[in-house]
């Protein structure tokens, strides 16, 4: 029987959960390797749960007081001298932000732990390099690796690498910019990352996912019904510091007058490490939690009716407002006393902020226990 995926099991951390006894000391040898070649192993307790089957792994009392305060693991990279963009310490922080989950992630085997930490390294990587032009109503893709149709949205042509055609049109290395919102961004950025890891563990997934493009795009829900799992809850939210690197989000714009403009009911970005999360449109500029809450806070203040009479954002006054904020340390406090609550449910502008309850981050993809289902090449 295949493990539950999240919420199985009551405590957190992180779950190797075998099939078998004998499975399981594999799983603890292999792992126990993978922790001393990163050098954590005093940051790790292992127990045995479910009979002995399942090994479940969770934070040291020196992981706690050295880098968990609050639940929250923003501070984790800072206190532990870890430099991400050193893969070897973005790997470190990885793990360890894992552990430190009130939500188990639950893996079936070593090598789908394995995976997972390099698909958000990946992410992390590839959200570090995209840059984007801001745009929810026109979209373009780079001529010669894309097509468009109104039924299949942006497909890739027959013959052209899908992990090629996402690059380009994601991380341009110099000129023109493409046209995206923030949340197909994240799309792409995110099934760049699960392709890059299929390619090299699971290539018959990345034929078929090769496939899927060329056919139709895979957008929205049915996106993330298909690629990523979201855990926590409004019912049981993590915590508004708790982050992975790897992680999709989303800040709410809790102000229900601005959050009518298109594309400002909120913002979808990837927590990048280091107290970082990425910025589509100045990806040399990425924000801190800090400055990300003060920027959507301001939202309401760059609200404007446009000449045709539509309601519009003047990003010019958010930049304003934020800076004048962000320079006084009293009122940068009153706005993160409101924006760092967690968000009001679907539809309410009451006292909620800008936290979301959740996070999302991608499905298994290891040949024989991958969970990802594509609409139109299933296994």
């Amino acid at each position: 029987m295949m493990p539950s995926p999240m919420n199985a099991i009551s405590e957190g951390g992180i779950h190797i959960a075998a099939s078998t006894i004998i499975a399981a000391d594999a799983a603890h040898t292999q792992f126990q390797e993978y922790a001393r070649q990163l050098g954590v192993q005093e940051y790790i307790a292992e127990t045995r749960i479910e009979a002995g089957a399942t090994l479940a792994l969770t934070p040291t009392d020196a992981l706690r007081e050295r880098a968990l305060q609050d639940g929250g693991t923003i501070g984790l990279a800072n206190a532990l001298g870890l430099d991400t963009q050193d893969e070897a310490d973005l790997d470190r922080e990885i793990l360890l932000s894992m552990l430190a989950c009130p939500v188990p992630f639950v893996f079936p085997n070593h090598e789908e732990l394995l995976s997972a930490v390099r698909i958000r390294r990946r992410i992390v990587q590839g959200a570090r390099r995209t840059a984007l032009a801001f745009d929810t109503e026109a979209a373009e893709r780079p001529a010669g690796y894309w097509t468009y149709d109104t039924e299949r949205g942006f497909t890739v042509l027959p013959g052209k690498s899908l992990i090629t055609a996402l690059q380009l049109a994601t991380q341009p290395e110099e000129g023109r910019l493409y046209a995206f919102s923030c949340y197909r961004a994240t799309e792409y950025v995110t099934v760049l990352g699960i392709a890059q890891e299929l390619e090299q563990v699971n290539p018959e997934q990345y034929g078929r996912l090769q496939q899927q493009w060329e056919t139709r795009a895979v957008m929205s829900g049915r996106f993330h019904e298909v690629f990523l799992r979201e855990y926590g809850s409004l019912d049981d939210p993590l915590p508004p510091g708790y982050y992975v690197p790897g992680d999709r989000l989303w800040f709410r714009n809790p102000d229900s007058h601005s959050s009518n403009i298109e594309g400002y009911e909120g913002s979808w970005v990837f927590y990048l490490g280091s107290g970082l999360f990425n910025n589509f449109w100045k990806r040399d500029q990425p924000y801190t939690l800090t400055a990300k809450c003060v920027e959507i806070y301001h939202w309401r203040h760059g609200a404007r009716t446009d000449a045709s009479g539509k309601l519009a954002m003047d990003e010019s006054v958010v930049e304003a407002r934020s800076a004048v904020t962000l320079a006084d340390p009293d009122e940068t406090a009153r706005v993160l006393d409101r924006m760092l609550r967690i968000r009001d449910p679907q539809g309410v502008y009451e006292e909620g902020g800008c936290i979301d309850a959740t996070r999302e981050c991608a499905r298994w993809v290891r040949p024989g226990t991958s969970d990802i289902v594509l609409p139109d090449f299933p296994a």
